[in-house]
């Protein structure tokens, strides 16, 4: 009788009922160094995920690139050692090739273009990563990234003989420098610091901020004032791993995880300008790039990106898409400035 009155405790008190809750524990990867404002913005998610899971879901992060390069993160998500990674969108090419629509080298010339762009086609991306095997939650913008190196760049004649850094999985940033004679380096973002201190690499593409937190602006002396591509990371998580979730336990997750991201586009901005103020401080010198040079760099990435992307994208049309809001935004801004010329 006594063990039948325990028996009975125990299930009003909802302990057998229940049984105990295993957390079903995310494992994220990310190149994001430890202590960096991006690791502080994701564990601040993964503790509002945990409380309002009631410790149902863990997102446990692997900072510092300890993980590997992006070939090794994508293998370990597949077989189920990572659920998911902080990514560059190049680092995702492989997998959904038209990831890198906003990254293409000069398609953008201002901050401005891209949130035009962006309001109508990053959906479209996120829908696009679903249909690949990937859960998103938003893109974080990096800014734009511009030449750095040991000499100043002010044409594309100063880049010649130079080995310039092209993210591993960058099809069209390497088509063009090749289509300009240069001589492009692929490697994953976690070989370019040895690359610049061993000589490998002479010049690299990066935005202020990434230089900054990876340490890249100590083997690097000039920045030139040219936007030359715009890059951008997102979180996804294999969506496997994110089904086995339950359905309010999906929403929790991407609650936070999209006011993250949406969080940390707005700080990247005012990073990159804190980066960029930082490196100056550190001795970093910019140098303005010949304005009879512009046209030059575009019209050859022109040729090379529609190329490119035809050849390899899933959705060929989507950079034709791109290009044509881009001429209606530019076409607007056009006559805005006409009108304003006119003092009317």
């Amino acid at each position: 009788m006594r063990k039948y009155r325990l028996l009975s405790l125990l299930a009003v008190t909802g302990i057998i009922l229940t049984g105990p809750v295993s957390a079903a524990v995310l494992k994220i990867a990310t190149i994001a160094p430890e202590g960096s404002q991006w690791m502080e913005e994701h564990r601040r998610a993964a503790s509002a995920i945990k409380e309002r899971t009631e410790g149902r879901v863990v997102l446990k992060f692997y900072g510092g690139g300890v993980m590997g390069n992006y070939k090794k993160v994508l293998r370990k998500i597949r077989i189920g050692q990572l659920q998911g990674a902080a990514f560059s969108t190049s680092g995702l090419i492989e997998r959904y090739p038209d990831i890198v629509l906003y990254g293409m080298p000069f398609v953008f010339r201002s901050q401005e273009e891209v949130d035009y762009v962006r309001s109508q086609f990053d959906g479209e991306l996120i829908a696009g990563l679903r249909e690949a095997g990937f859960v998103s939650f938003g893109f974080a913008g990096g800014g734009f990234a511009n030449f750095m190196s040991g000499q100043p760049v002010r044409t594309h004649e100063n880049l010649q003989g130079k080995k310039i850094w092209i993210p591993a999985g960058d099809a069209n940033s390497f088509a063009a420098m090749e289509k300009m004679n240069l001589s492009p380096v692929v490697l994953p973002l976690s070989d370019v610091l040895t690359g610049l201190q061993t000589g490998l690499l002479d010049v690299i593409v990066t935005p202020p901020s990434a230089a900054l937190l990876l340490q890249w602006y100590t083997k690097v002396k000039y920045i030139s004032r040219l936007p030359v591509a715009y890059t951008m990371g997102l979180m996804a998580v294999d969506e496997r791993a994110f089904g086995r979730l339950s359905e309010a336990d999906q929403a929790v997750v991407a609650e936070v995880l999209t006011d993250t991201y949406e969080r940390l586009d707005l700080i990247n901005r005012l990073d990159n300008e804190e980066a960029q103020e930082a490196l100056l401080a550190n001795g970093l010198e910019i140098v303005d790039v010949s304005q009879d040079d512009v046209p030059y760099w575009r019209s050859v990435a022109d040729e090379v990106n529609s190329r490119i992307w035809h050849e390899r994208a899933n959705n060929p049309q989507l950079y034709d898409r791109l290009m044509e809001s881009l001429q209606v935004y530019r076409a607007g801004q056009t006559k805005r400035e006409s009108v304003v010329d006119a003092g009317m």
